[in-house]
């Protein structure tokens, strides 16, 4: 029996569906960011997150369903730079800090898109663990509000000088001149 070769035109119309349904997962949504709890647990500190005041981040990688959890929206940033780190990155969320119960407080399901939210970055206040910060915001007026208060400057994500996220390491000692 033979079998029929599709027509030019069907062959054609195949193709062209193909190619849009390939072409859909780039315009697909983003996976949906993750409820905080007390599982949650810093990929650079090991501790629960719920342990930590300040603004919180989660980055979700292409293919996983588990978040990777940061005890600050700073490393969050961090782990984006970082050569070593994944890059196949499907989400980075942040802690909106304007819809922040309060710094110690920062929310369980706040989480705003970190490519799209406004950075406090150089303020007098610290990140969970003690270090600099950069607080997130979802309206660019509540950054700037929060910047007038507790000082510092307001960036886009981008903007946000490497520097800032991942200081330089301190140089190594040098040998003692004393001859030992």
């Amino acid at each position: 029996m033979l079998v029929p070769r599709p027509a030019p035109a069907r062959a054609l119309a195949a193709a062209l569906v193909l190619l849009a349904l390939a072409g859909c997962k780039e315009d697909a949504p983003p996976p949906a960011a993750h409820t905080l709890t007390d599982d949650a647990i810093g990929r650079y500190c090991g501790m629960m997150l719920t342990e930590h005041e300040g603004p919180k981040g989660q980055i979700l990688l292409e293919g996983s369903d588990e978040p990777i959890w940061f005890s600050s929206a700073r490393d969050a940033v961090a782990f984006t730079l970082l050569p070593e780190e994944p890059k196949d990155i499907a989400a980075i969320y942040v802690s909106d800090m304007g819809a922040a119960p309060s710094w110690a407080e920062p929310g369980a399901d706040n989480w705003i898109d970190a490519k799209t939210a406004s950075f406090v970055i150089d303020s007098a206040v610290e990140g969970g663990m003690g270090g600099v910060e950069a607080v997130p915001f979802a309206e660019k007026a509540e950054a700037e509000a929060f910047a007038a208060e507790k000082g510092g400057t307001v960036v886009a994500f981008d903007a946000i000088p490497a520097g800032y996220v991942i200081p330089a390491e301190p140089p190594a000692e040098e040998a003692s001149h004393d001859g030992h």
